[in-house]
């Protein structure tokens, strides 16, 4: 009988950890926002950012001439991602918002949050 228990809750376990296909989410004051969201559709939720970041991704250096035959190093991103983060405070964690052309890639926790919660929401 203790071995079918054991059988019962081992088969259980492992379902429901393929059943979750739950995306990560991001809850503030009463509004929540997912990967996929735009950033007005953050900004109307949330409010302002504690803090915002732009960053490059895949950059591409090569050199070139122009027509008079100097050479020239160009840079190129590849990919432009911005960063927004967001402080919810003492009781709570620093949640880090990529978004990649626009949208909600990714998101992240960043340690725990200090101080007054920037994550109140509108």
């Amino acid at each position: 009988m203790k071995t079918n228990m054991t059988i019962i809750l081992f088969a259980s376990i492992i379902f429901l950890s393929f059943s979750s296909h739950e995306a990560l989410a991001f809850r503030c004051g009463t509004g929540l926002v997912t990967e996929g969201d735009s950033k007005s559709q953050v900004l109307a939720t949330c409010g302002k950012p504690t803090s915002k970041e732009k960053s490059c991704e895949n950059n591409q250096q090569y050199t070139t001439t122009n027509k008079y035959g100097k050479i020239k190093k160009v840079k190129k991103c590849g990919q432009k991602l911005e960063t927004w983060l967001y402080n919810c405070g003492d009781n709570d964690f620093i949640y880090k918002l990529i978004f990649d052309d626009g949208k909600i890639t990714n998101i992240i926790t960043e340690g725990r949050g200090s101080g007054k919660s920037d994550c109140q929401g509108k």
